[in-house]
């Protein structure tokens, strides 16, 4: 596996950093997670992200809020979709922080676990979750981070201006959660190398 990227031993050994892969011409950025490691190379593609992440905020509120029979939707939704859109991309960056977190936690590669990690979760998270079961349980369980994330932070903050019952609020952070959960953290980013 390490051949495949163009790294030796060297590279791999005692790397405590959060880019473990540095070499002395620079830092490769090898385990940069999806979607902040594409926005953060093609900074134009916020273009497309922050729209597309308002539409579907916007979206599940007017729906969810159209099956719970909720009057004056508009209204309503004029006061919380902006704060809603913006805590929705707090909760992402948490959960990207804990995908992350794989790539913090180091052993030496020389080590049975150092390869097993490496191979298992560092190099699977960051390139291909699906690939084995230890990387997609970790993503899953970013996945659900984020989307308790959304969930409560929804409840505390953006829906605290809603004149609902407790439980409409409720139901509606919960169906924010669910449907606005960062599932796209199971796409493979070795697709775009």
């Amino acid at each position: 596996m390490i051949k495949k990227f163009g790294l030796n031993k060297a590279d791999c050994q005692n790397s405590i950093s959060v880019f473990p892969h540095a070499n002395k011409k620079g830092i490769k950025l090898y385990n940069m997670i999806f979607p902040i490691w594409l926005l953060w190379l093609i900074p134009i593609m916020w273009l497309i992200v922050l729209p597309a992440n308002f539409l579907i905020d916007l979206t599940v509120i007017v729906l969810t809020m159209k099956y719970l029979g909720i009057d004056q939707i508009k209204v309503h939704v004029k006061k919380v979709i902006l704060r809603v859109w913006l805590l929705g991309f707090a909760a992402d960056f948490i959960g990207t922080f804990c995908m992350f977190l794989v790539n913090l936690i180091n052993f030496d590669y020389q080590t049975p676990i150092g390869r097993w990690w490496y191979e298992n979760l560092q190099n699977a998270v960051s390139y291909n979750p699906i690939e084995n079961i230890y990387s997609f349980l970790w993503v899953v369980v970013c996945i659900a981070i984020t989307s308790c994330c959304i969930y409560f932070l929804n409840l505390k903050f953006g829906l605290k201006k809603l004149e609902l019952e407790e439980r409409q609020k409720h139901k509606l952070a919960l169906s924010l959660a669910v449907f606005t959960a960062p599932y796209l953290f199971l796409l493979p980013t070795a697709w775009f190398f």
